[in-house]
């Protein structure tokens, strides 16, 4: 691959209303926040990671009009995203109320908006050419109407088009016939090892890894498992733990997402898998040291920390 290859990423751009609380309240209490944040959130933070390692990225959903998609059309020019599918005219785009406890576990309430009215010609106008990358996620292929429109689009993707699917934590929302689908056009399936369990029904990492490999991932699977890594498992090859970096975990929001932003931007870069699954250990480390998604860094300041690593 090479720096021309680019990342067309699915996953909603949506607001995250981010609230920082000591533990979720009780039903019918209340509690007060000590920090907040209103930022962009959703599919922005993949996209966002892999910008900021110099791969072109694209979203292939949709923004609406109003004040949240103001937001959100703010933070794709910042990064320099490009957003090629009209505004819905109709409606705003959609929030999610992420409450982070003081373990740095997230809590989600989300209202959808206008990214829900994407339609498949819409996809069909999108300009995916040989070599470059479509990431998708579970929410994608889950709930009626969008999900069809997801499933058929990719169907009509050449098979040199890099596909990698994350199912999300809602996987077991996501009907089988979906799953089965998206799983066998997987060139890599990326996931954490809750969600890789959830996927095979296996309770070690190891079973969970190996099986998800006979499942999915053309090319591989990653598993990623918090603060010790990522599992690494190629075709036809044994598995690679990738270690991470210690640090102060502050918010965990985002944390995957950077992850395959900065996974996916090397591989198309031409970076070595490994090498790969490393540097989105190290920004993912990064990213859950602050409050608040997409807070991925530039290349050179994670090239940085992995050189002054032990």
């Amino acid at each position: 691959m090479s720096a021309s290859a680019r990342l067309f990423c699915l996953d909603s751009v949506m607001i995250d209303i981010v609230l920082r609380i000591a533990e979720l309240p009780k039903s019918g209490a209340d509690v007060l926040a000590t920090e907040h944040l209103i930022t962009t959130g959703g599919g922005y933070n993949a996209m966002s990671a892999a910008a900021r390692q110099g791969v072109s990225a694209i979203y292939a959903g949709r923004l609406g009009r109003g004040p949240f998609s103001s937001i959100a059309r703010s933070s794709l020019e910042q990064d320099n995203v490009g957003e090629p599918v009209d505004a819905d005219e109709t409606r705003d785009a959609g929030f999610c109320v992420a409450m982070i406890d003081d373990e740095g576990e997230r809590t989600f309430i989300t209202s959808p908006g206008a990214e829900g009215s994407l339609r498949y010609s819409d996809l069909l106008s999108l300009d995916v050419r040989s070599g470059d990358y479509v990431l998708l996620s579970g929410y994608n292929v889950m709930y009626p109407g969008s999900a069809e429109v997801a499933l058929e689009w990719l169907a009509t993707l050449s098979e040199d088009v890099v596909v990698a699917f994350d199912p999300s934590n809602r996987v077991m929302d996501i009907p089988q016939e979906n799953l089965v689908r998206v799983l066998e056009r997987a060139d890599w399936t990326l996931c954490n090892e809750s969600e890789a369990s959830l996927l095979t029904g296996e309770e070690s990492l190891d079973d969970s890894v190996a099986t998800l490999a006979q499942r999915t991932g053309r090319t591989g699977v990653v598993v990623r498992h918090g603060a010790s890594g990522c599992t690494v498992l190629m075709k036809g090859e044994e598995p690679v733990p990738v270690y991470s970096f210690e640090v102060t975990v502050v918010d965990t929001n985002g944390a995957g997402d950077t992850h395959s932003g900065v996974f996916l931007a090397e591989l198309a870069l031409g970076t070595a898998v490994i090498e790969s699954a490393r540097r989105g250990n190290a920004a993912a480390a990064m990213a859950i040291s602050v409050l608040g998604p997409a807070s991925c860094p530039e290349r050179d300041v994670i090239s940085s920390m992995i050189q002054h690593s032990p």
